[in-house]
Parts: C-alpha cells; sequence; structure tokens
C-alpha cells in the first residue's frame, strides 16, 4: 500500500468566516472547538481589505498564539485557520497551514484536510517542470497546479485543478475577495456552512465549530461542489460531475 493511502486516516481541520469585524477571533474559537482534529500545529490567515496576513507555528492552538498581540494582529473582516494532524510531511512549520502564498498579481491563503492519494506522480511531474516546493504537504501541489493552469479566472483555474487531484480533501481557500470552499468527489472530508446572527458566513470541518460561536447551519457542503462566498453572499458551483 502507497504512503498516501495509508495516511488517507489523517483529520486536521479547517474553520474559515467572512463578514465578521473580529474573524479572527472568532476563527481562533472555531479552531479551538476542532483542536481534536489536530495538535500538532495550527494556523490563521486573515484579509484586511484586500491585504492577506498570517501567522503559523508548532504546537496547540493556544500555545500558537499564547501572545494575543499576534491574534490581534490579524485583523480583517476574513480569516480562514487549520489545525494540523500528523500524518503526511513532517514536524515542520513549513507544513503548517493556512499556507499564505504571495504572487505578483495576488495572494492566496490555502487550508487542506485531507490526503491526495496521486500526490507522489503530481509532485514528481510538477517538479520536473520546474515547480519549487518550500514544504512536504500535499497541500502545496493544488497552488502549482492552479498558478500553472491556462484558464482565465482564478475559480476556472482552481476548478482544473480540483480536477487533477484524487483522493480525499477538503479545501478551504482565502482571496483578496472571496472565500472558496471545496470538496472532494466522494465527501471523504465533509464541509459544514454556517450564518451568524450579524450575517457572517462560516465554513468548518464540524458542525461542532458553528455552535460555538452562535452560527446556525446552512448546509454541508456537497461532493464536487465548490462554494464561493463574498460580500453578496455565497453561490455553489461545481467541478466536476462524477461524484458518489
Amino acid at each position: 500500500m502507497s504512503y498516501e493511502v495509508k495516511s488517507l486516516n489523517e483529520e486536521c481541520g479547517v474553520f474559515g468566516v467572512w463578514g465578521h469585524q473580529d474573524a479572527s477571533s472568532v476563527t481562533y474559537f472555531g479552531l479551538h472547538s476542532l483542536q481534536h482534529r489536530g495538535q500538532e500545529g495550527a494556523g490563521i490567515v486573515s484579509n484586511d481589505q484586500g491585504k492577506l496576513l498570517g501567522h503559523r507555528d508548532l504546537g496547540l492552538l493556544s500555545e500558537v498564539f499564547k501572545d494575543q498581540r499576534k491574534l490581534a494582529a490579524l485583523s480583517g473582516q476574513a480569516a480562514i485557520g487549520h489545525v494540523r494532524y500528523a500524518t503526511a510531511g513532517n514536524g515542520s512549520v513549513d507544513n503548517i497551514q493556512p499556507f499564505l502564498f504571495k504572487f505578483y498579481d495576488q495572494s492566496i491563503g490555502l487550508a487542506h484536510n485531507g490526503n491526495l492519494t496521486n500526490a507522489h506522480s503530481l509532485r514528481k511531474s510538477l517538479e520536473k517542470n520546474g515547480a519549487i516546493f518550500h514544504s512536504n504537504s500535499d497541500t502545496e501541489i493544488l497552488m502549482h497546479l492552479i498558478r500553472r493552469s491556462e484558464k482565465t479566472t482564478l475559480l476556472d483555474k482552481l476548478k482544473e485543478a480540483l480536477n487533477q487531484v484524487k483522493g480525499g480533501f477538503a479545501y478551504l481557500l482565502l482571496t483578496e475577495d472571496a472565500m472558496i470552499a471545496a470538496l472532494d468527489p466522494n465527501g471523504f472530508r465533509p464541509l459544514a456552512i454556517g450564518q451568524m446572527k450579524n450575517g457572517a458566513y462560516v465554513v468548518a470541518s464540524e458542525t461542532c465549530a458553528l455552535e460555538v460561536i452562535g452560527a446556525r447551519f446552512v448546509q454541508d457542503v456537497r461532493p464536487g461542489e465548490v462554494v464561493i462566498i463574498d460580500d453578496s453572499g455565497y453561490t455553489i458551483d461545481t467541478y466536476t460531475d462524477d461524484t458518489q
């Protein structure tokens, strides 16, 4: 059995919020309720009027943000976060998520729960074509696929990339103007959408995270779906019809 397949039991937890003035604090409490899904490391990326800010480190969430100034520095009305469960990748801070990518034309935060069964072959192909990886996590593969796509929009680039990765996965992306959630075609890694009393939308690995922050359950992200959340609300799209 391959290394990737054996590690399909990876848990991890992802959480995101869009439209709340204390987004990083909401994300912190959401992640705290998901701490059982990963104790190796944690991180948060926030969006402050289009500027993405991030902090991540090894350890429990409370240890990573023991200095409250680090959480306060993640200002903005949107944020995504991640708690890591140690399986794929070594115990380096380079593997702690969310990853924050800053390109010449955009910045993107990326959090991932799951494992890709074709990670080895995809990484090998990407490296042969000049890709440089900064971690040994499966997660970084998606961003390389997105950036190499010749599609016009980020959404179309993401859809193309999602059709190339295989396995059980849930992705949460944060851009300058939206938060995007995507689920694998088999629904192996559940994602729930909720809404807070102030109208802010949240996405979480488990509904317990919604309850902790006082959000009502709206619906699950279904297999093969891409959910785009921005200031106008949320829209649902699909990247494949080959779902279970």
